[in-house]
């Protein structure tokens, strides 16, 4: 944990390095509201942050959203997760998967990656296993632009959650 002080008066690499995790694998956001330093709040600089990402252009956020992982996928059977994914996911109990639940999310994350270009994305840490495969089954029947939108407002819960873990709550 960082305190929102220290924070503001960091050098602007160690800020970006406390904070460029917020948005997964993409430090950019970090180093967009940089400058913007002091903020008087969390609230404010997860509210810059997500300013800096609806600024960004589509390939942006569409790089964005590509960077988080299958819920459940490849990357987390092989623990090559970020730290905060592994926790998110395991808070909801991805980590304990019977074969048919995998099986389940395997295939729901094949159908959304296919239909929309990149993963499925929901603040995990705000739902169950079941509550997820409801939203996968919901949301794979939104046209793409629905789903983009619905996908980085759900990027933009995980950061603030992220941050409220970074910062303290």
């Amino acid at each position: 944990m960082i305190s929102l002080t220290d924070l503001n008066s960091a050098p602007t690499a160690d800020f970006i390095a406390a904070v460029g995790g917020v948005f997964e694998h993409s430090p950019w956001v970090a180093e967009a509201v940089a400058d913007q330093r002091p903020f008087a709040d969390r609230a404010a600089l997860h509210a810059a942050m997500v300013a800096a990402v609806d600024a960004a252009t589509a390939a942006q956020k569409l790089a964005l959203l590509r960077a988080h992982p299958d819920l459940a996928g490849k990357l987390a059977q092989a623990g090559r997760l970020t730290e905060a994914s592994t926790a998110e996911q395991a808070s909801a109990g991805l980590d304990m998967l019977t074969e048919a639940e995998f099986q389940r999310f395997t295939a729901f994350n094949t159908a959304y990656t296919e239909r929309f270009g990149f993963p499925f994305i929901i603040a995990v840490r705000e739902n169950t296993k079941a509550s997820i495969l409801k939203a996968f089954e919901k949301r794979i029947m939104n046209s793409r632009d629905q789903e983009f939108t619905t996908a980085l407002a759900e990027v933009a819960k995980i950061a603030k959650l992220r941050l409220a873990t970074l910062l303290g709550d």
